[in-house]
């Protein structure tokens, strides 16, 4: 069964490696394998801040293991992954558990796909300040974006109208993405940089909106 994760990395802190996965229940959590005893752990990632959310202690995982594992992993990509074979004494593999109902995830939607090939830098990281450029320069052409401004609509419905044309653009189709779906593709990207996937493209439609 394949999970909804970014690549994993490998820590200096401590032997072991880790990655962020998406949760069925929505949002976002990093795990981490020791290579050397058998043992694991497992915090959810705060959405606003991206730092971990956890009251566990353990001293095979110290803090700065887990805030190595998360400056690793900051503006990684997910995709669909195979599970994570840990070598120790006998191979074991390594069984993913997702708490809470399964919530919409455009991750494996070709229209994320597309931005992440499209944005990716050669570390294989999302260049949100690309991203952003790009986006503001179609807004700024935009008849409907300028029509959309003039008649005050919000920062909102013209940031999801741009992220939405873009990405069928990106991803080469011709119908848009639905509220639920772009909601959703938003989410994803803002859990990869939870400063905001968006955030200069809605200063610019601040802007706009402002004269």
């Amino acid at each position: 069964m394949n999970i909804i994760r970014t690549k994993v990395v490998e820590l200096s802190e401590i032997p072991a490696l880790a990655y962020k996965m998406k949760l069925k229940s929505g949002g976002s959590g990093v795990k981490l394998y020791r290579t050397d005893v058998d043992a694991t752990f497992f915090a959810e990632t705060d959405k606003r801040t991206g730092e971990a959310v956890t009251s566990e202690k353990s001293e095979l995982f110290p803090e700065s293991a887990l805030c190595e594992a998360l400056e690793l992993l900051e503006g990684l990509p997910y995709s669909a992954r195979g599970k994570v074979k840990i070598v120790i004494s006998n191979e074991a593999e390594a069984e993913e558990i997702c708490p809470g109902t399964e919530k919409l995830s455009m991750v494996e939607s070709d229209e994320f796909n597309s931005i992440v090939d499209r944005f990716s830098d050669e570390n294989g990281k999302l260049n949100y300040a690309l991203m952003n450029k790009q986006f503001i320069q179609f807004a700024s052409s935009s008849k409907v974006v300028s029509t959309m401004a003039g008649e005050r609509a919000s920062e909102k419905d013209i940031s999801m109208f741009v992220l939405k044309n873009r990405a069928a653009f990106l991803a080469n189709k011709k119908e848009h993405l639905s509220d639920e779906e772009a909601t959703a593709l938003l989410e994803a990207l803002n859990e990869i940089n939870p400063r905001s996937a968006l955030k200069e493209l809605n200063l610019h439609i601040r802007k706009m909106l402002s004269r």
